[in-house]
């Protein structure tokens, strides 16, 4: 994952605390860390499961 390019989630704030930062360009999957320590350990999730969580946190979850 060294090479990833890491992209922070548009709700994080801009003081560099609390945020997210995803890989979108890997096939099947979503590696997820914390941009505070960037050389930490990153979660991998399916690419549905993590659709799937995005979109119930949006409320948009057709689940519902």
């Amino acid at each position: 994952m060294s090479t990833a390019v890491w992209r922070k989630s548009t709700y994080s704030n801009g003081d560099g605390g609390n945020c997210v930062e995803v890989v979108d360009d890997l096939p099947g999957i979503v590696p997820v860390r914390d941009s505070k320590d960037p050389h930490g350990p990153a979660i991998v999730f399916p690419a549905a499961a993590w659709s799937a969580f995005v979109a119930a946190v949006k409320g948009t979850d057709s689940r519902s």
